[in-house]
């Protein structure tokens, strides 16, 4: 099943904000999932059209501080989107952002981020349902307890997994962060929570590992906070990605076996990502192919319900990472 509201844009250009997140990378999956000789006669089989689910302010105060919460829902709001999206530089210039550009005020990004936050909730539930889910939105990893970042306002991958514990729907989660970036805020927020188990294959320097790891304060600075199985990868050893990444699915099979698994599977590891922080990854559809057929095969042997997130992708290309690896799980889920 895959979850893609055509109405929930992906991209930031009606707020302003340049930052290279195209609606080509869900509408181009769509367009060749849909367009497929064989699955595009089954697309009512595969296609939940409409986030029907919505999040409520006990939902973000599971995961993140009541006073941040609070400032969500304040005259505080459009200084955390500015400071989390980083459209403003040290200079107090504007940095990817035109506001006479934008149709949308800055501030209505809010109720945007609450609607794809409650999409990943729903796609926990319709995995729990039906094994598998694939939602075109989600993964907003960078988000910490008290503040966002990263181009994360809030942690819609916690918020999900605590309203489903709280719900009763499940116990456990897994946690497999394929996105470039380390995932550092799940870590960060689920460090000590024992029904949490956090996989991050990512990039292993830049952006958030080259922030200083004490702040001004003497705070530790909970981006290095490590995953339960953290993978990284340096520059120029992108052909040991893929050896790795199996490694270390062997190692999280030794932690208790979940009730969900929560894929963020970015696209921003590909050699034709746009994102310059990405370019410390820098892998071919191929590898990457291989990567998203390992961790489900994995998860498929295992019998756990998976349930996907686009994460992070820039640029034009990225579509095609999630195209190949969702034309090939289809035809494996819906065709004899």
């Amino acid at each position: 099943m895959i979850l893609y509201d055509p109405n929930l844009t992906v991209g930031m250009s009606p707020f302003g904000i340049q930052i290279p997140v195209r609606d080509s990378r869900a509408r181009n999956t769509f367009e060749h999932l849909r367009l497929h000789r064989r699955l595009g006669r089954l697309t009512r089989q595969w296609h939940q059209s409409e986030i029907t689910e919505s999040l409520s302010v006990a939902d973000l105060q599971r995961v993140h501080a009541p006073d941040y919460v609070q400032r969500l829902f304040s005259e505080g709001l459009e200084d955390e989107l500015i400071r989390t999206y980083e459209v403003i530089d040290a200079q107090g210039n504007y940095y990817r952002y035109d506001p006479d550009s934008a149709t949308l005020p800055l501030t209505d990004m809010r109720q945007w981020i609450l609607t794809k936050a409650a999409g990943t909730y729903q796609t926990g539930r319709m995995a729990l349902e039906k094994a598998f889910c694939f939602y075109f939105a989600g993964g907003m990893h960078h988000a910490q307890y008290d503040r966002g970042g990263g181009f994360c306002l809030i942690n819609d991958i916690v918020i999900a997994i605590r309203r489903l514990q709280a719900e009763k729907h499940m116990e456990r989660a897994w946690v497999i962060d394929l996105d470039a970036h380390k995932g550092d805020g799940t870590a960060a927020l689920t460090a000590d929570d024992d029904s949490i188990t956090t996989l991050s294959i990512h990039m292993a320097n830049g952006w958030p590992l080259d922030q200083p790891e004490i702040d001004e304060k003497g705070r530790p600075n909970p981006s290095f906070t490590p995953s339960d199985i953290d993978v990284p990868i340096a520059a120029g050893e992108n052909h040991h990605y893929n050896t790795r990444l199996a490694m270390a699915l062997e190692q999280l099979s030794k932690f208790p076996l979940p009730d969900l698994a929560i894929v963020l599977a970015g696209s921003d590891p590909y050699e034709a990502d746009e994102l310059p922080s990405t370019g410390g990854m820098a892998l071919t559809l191929e590898q990457l192919m291989e990567r998203d057929r390992m961790v489900y095969s994995f998860l498929t042997a295992a019998a756990l319900p998976a349930a996907y997130l686009m994460a992070g992708g820039y640029g034009e290309n990225s579509w095609r990472v999630y195209a190949q690896f969702l034309e090939w799980v289809l035809m494996k889920r819906l065709t004899p």
